[in-house]
Order: structure tokens, then C-alpha cells, then sequence
């Protein structure tokens, strides 16, 4: 649940702006011909989104289902051609030198491409959350209720990676909230496929308007620092992407008002305990490092120190059959160095002792992101310690870290996986959390009020 924002508008709709909202709009940057293209494509994107957030508001659950439906069928109808354009990115990014493991992230083929239509179908069979629900009676015959509403417009800037797109788009369109939405460069022409041969089309065919999906198409950074500028069109943006670049971005936001759900750093931990069955471990160990440029992906292995002597020449034989370096003590440098950010060296997993699980669980917490991390062990009281222990976003037993996504977590798409350590949504970002809470006091009598969009009976 989001909180503590309100939405400004800066563009005519059926009220009209409000003079003090224009006001709070950040300045656009100018030069002697007018705004920067980045500005003006962003400022153009809002608010337009802006101006169709009210036909997804108000759309019916099945309507916005059907859209969700339509992007799955034209996902395998343009299959080809969304195939072709991101062939292009792939070309262009391995000429520019992109590494192996950021090309695997842009790449789309049939198979992944097949598994976003098998996502976007399954979201469309989740029920909607309840927009009312019953808080409690109150004195005098009130009644005090929590309604959900949608953002209005949320932005959302995001790696190199076209899937992103319709994994934030349906997860917009679920949670009846327009958005603009920014990519990497290197993956413009797959983006811009995806959106006009999958999500306008089936937007309109649905009945929403499709400008309440934007996509900004001026390419560099100037576009990314322009979407985190405009408080009163695009009042939260949701931040992915490389550590350094996306912090710099929440920090711009900050600066403007705009509130943000980064996703700035991962690097996920395993750590073996001398209870571990070893077969096990090996095959988590090798599971979690099946893809190397994402973030929930083996960067930091523990090993308890016990059985340092007799595990490390068995990690570093697997390490070297699968084409893995390993970084041993003593190391150059932080423990909690994220490998799959490191261009060139993203086939790297760091290596260092734990004197035990509680040990494991803050070496996690101090030296790394807080994004997972995993014990492998058959001791419960071992498992209890660092499970106890460990605060990052998820925790894991006997398992691998890498389950930390929405879908395979919560058979949900995702926007990205919040690591923040204040209340808000943590963790797998999905429609469930993308809303503001509102506290509604009406009488009892008042049976309309209660009967729309289906109200959940009381929790008090």
C-alpha cells in the first residue's frame, strides 16, 4: 500500500488544473527553441496518461481482464515481428559491446515471449482486490470503511529488458493506474513492438484508451531525470536498473517530490551449513546461477566455517564446469559486490566463511542489499537461527534465493522487488500494491455506498 501522495493536476481535465497545483510542477528544462526533447516527450507522455487514468478507474474488472486476455493473444499473434525488432536491439547492443550476461537480459526468443502471454493469462484469472472493505462500527450509526484508489499516473523507468514492459504494463492496467514508462536504450525497438503490436491494440480492443500506457521513445538519461521530475502528472515512478544510475534517479525524485519504489541493488546469499546435505547444496548453488544479469541471481556463497577444507574444492569444481569464477579470501573487495553489475566480470560469485547460521544471517544483512538470501541446511535449529536472523526482502530454506520473483513467488507479475526498510510495499511489487488507502466514515444505512464494487465485510 502506498501512502502520503496526492495527485496534482497540471493538465485540463473536467475540473480544470488547480493554479496551486500548477505551481508545484517542476520547471522544465529550457533552451533558446523551447523544452529539451526528454522534458517535453515526458511532459507530452503525462499528460496524456493523465487524461485516460479516469477510463481505467472507473473500467470494470472483466473489461480490464480482457485487456490483459488481448495482450497475451497478440503476443503470440505478432510473436514474429516482436521477435524481429528485438533482433535488431540484440545486433546493435552486441556491436556496442553490451556483455554476455545484459545481451541474455535484452534477448527475447519464442519460448519467452510464449511465457509472458502464460503470465499475462494467469494475472487476468486473479480477482481483483476488493476496492471497499469494512473497518469497524462507530458511535452514532457511522461505519468506518478503507477504500482502495488507484494512483492516477505512475511512471516507471526500467533496464534494458522488453519484458519489463508488459510485466509493468499489465500490472498498471490490473491496478486501474495509467503510467509512462521509460526503457533502456539499447531495448527502444522492442519496447515501442511491444507496445504498439501488443498493448494499445489490445487496450482499445477492450475498450480502454490505449494513450493510458505511455512509452517515452527520446532515447539517453536526459528521459530517465525527466520522468522523476513531474510531481503533479506522474506522482510515483518505479525505479529499476543498475545501483549507482538508480539511486541517483530516487535521489533527483526526491528533490522534486516524487515519490519512488527503487529497486537500486540485489545480489542474492547463500550460506551452507555444516548440517547441509551436499548434493543438495551443489544443486542450489548451480540452480541459482542459471541466469547471470539478474538480480536475484548467487552473488555471495557463505560457508560455514567447519566445513570450509572439505566444501570450497567442490564449489570451485562446480564453479569452473559451468563457466563461473569464484573470488576467494582475501578479498578487493566488498563482500557484497554485486557480480551481475560488474561489466565483464558477471560470471563471478564471491566466496567467504561464516562461523555459523546467526553469523550467515548478518554478515547477509550488513554486507549486502538485503535482497534474499537462503540456508541450506537439515539442522531446524540451524534453519531457525538464520531464518530468525536475516531481514532482507525474502528468506529461504533448503531453497534457492532465485524464487524470489513475483511470478514463481506469487504467480504474479511483478514491477520490480522493493528492498526499502520503511513500511510500503517490500519485496515482489505487484496491482496489490499499488493504490492509496482512504478512510471513509458513513452511516450504516448508507447500502449503496456499501454494495459498490463489492465491499468485504468487517474486520472489527
Amino acid at each position: 500500500m502506498l501512502g502520503g501522495m496526492s495527485e496534482a493536476p497540471t493538465v485540463t481535465d473536467a475540473a480544470g488544473p488547480a493554479p496551486a497545483d500548477a505551481a508545484r510542477e517542476a520547471p522544465t528544462v529550457t533552451d533558446a527553441a523551447g523544452p529539451a526533447p526528454a522534458d517535453a516527450a515526458v511532459a507530452v507522455a503525462g499528460a496524456a496518461a493523465r487524461s485516460a487514468a479516469s477510463a481505467l478507474r472507473d473500467a470494470t474488472a472483466d473489461c480490464l481482464d480482457g485487456a490483459l486476455i488481448g495482450m497475451a493473444d497478440r503476443l503470440a499473434e505478432q510473436a514474429a515481428d516482436i521477435i524481429a525488432a528485438n533482433a535488431d536491439d540484440v545486433r546493435a547492443a552486441k556491436a556496442a559491446g553490451m556483455a554476455d550476461a545484459l545481451v541474455d537480459r535484452l534477448r527475447l526468443d519464442a519460448s519467452r515471449v510464449e511465457a509472458m502471454a502464460d503470465q499475462l493469462r494467469a494475472l487476468a484469472q486473479i480477482p481483483a482486490e476488493a476496492a471497499k472493505s469494512r473497518i469497524r462500527a462507530l458511535p452514532d450509526g457511522l461505519e468506518l470503511q478503507e477504500w482502495r484508489r488507484p494512483v492516477g499516473v505512475i511512471g516507471a523507468n526500467f533496464e534494458a529488458r522488453p519484458g519489463v514492459v508488459v510485466d509493468v504494463a499489465s500490472q498498471l492496467i490490473k491496478s486501474r493506474n495509467a503510467g509512462v514508462l521509460r526503457t533502456g536504450s539499447s531495448a527502444i525497438k522492442s519496447a515501442v513492438a511491444l507496445i504498439e503490436r501488443v498493448v494499445g491494440p489490445a487496450m482499445t480492443a477492450a475498450g480502454l484508451p490505449e494513450s493510458a500506457i505511455q512509452l517515452v521513445r527520446v532515447p539517453g538519461r536526459e528521459s530517465a531525470f525527466a520522468l522523476v521530475r513531474r510531481p503533479g502528472l506522474i506522482p510515483l515512478v518505479i525505479l529499476r536498473g543498475s545501483g549507482d544510475s538508480t539511486r541517483e534517479l530516487a535521489r533527483e525524485a526526491a528533490l522534486h517530490g516524487v515519490r519512488t519504489l527503487a529497486h537500486a541493488d540485489g545480489g542474492a546469499v547463500i550460506y551452507v551449513d555444516r548440517s547441509a546435505d551436499t548434493a543438495l547444496a551443489l544443486q542450489l548453488i548451480e540452480r541459482s546461477l542459471d541466469r547471470l544479469g539478474v538480480c536475484n541471481r548467487l552473488n555471495l556463497l557463505l560457508v560455514q566455517r567447519a566445513i570450509w577444507d572439505e566444501l570450497v574444492p567442490q564449489v570451485t569444481a562446480l564453479a569452473d564446469r559451468i563457466g563461473v569464477a569464484v573470488s576467494l579470501p582475501p578479498h578487493r573487495h566488498a563482500l557484497g559486490h554485486e557480480w551481475a553489475l560488474d561489466d565483464g566480470s558477471e560470471a563471478t560469485i564471491t566466496l567467504a566463511p561464516a562461523e555459523g547460521a546467526a553469523d550467515a544471517a548478518e554478515i547477509a544483512n550488513q554486507e549486502t542489499s538485503g535482497l534474499a538470501a537462503s540456508i541450506v541446511a537439515a539442522d531446524s535449529g540451524a534453519a531457525s537461527r538464520f531464518l530468525d536472523a536475516y531481514s532482507g526482502t525474502g528468506a529461504f530454506w533448503n531453497s534457492t534465493p532465485r524464487l524470489l520473483d513475483g511470478f514463481k513467488l506469487l504467480s504474479l507479475p511483478e514491477t520490480g522487488i522493493n528492498i526499502d526498510v520503511v513500511p510500503g510495499p517490500r519485496g515482489p511489487v505487484t496491482f496489490r500494491d499499488l493504490y492509496l488507502r482512504q478512510y471513509v466514515v458513513v452511516p450504516k444505512a448508507a447500502g449503496g455506498l456499501q454494495a459498490d464494487r463489492g465491499l468485504q465485510a468487517g474486520r472489527g
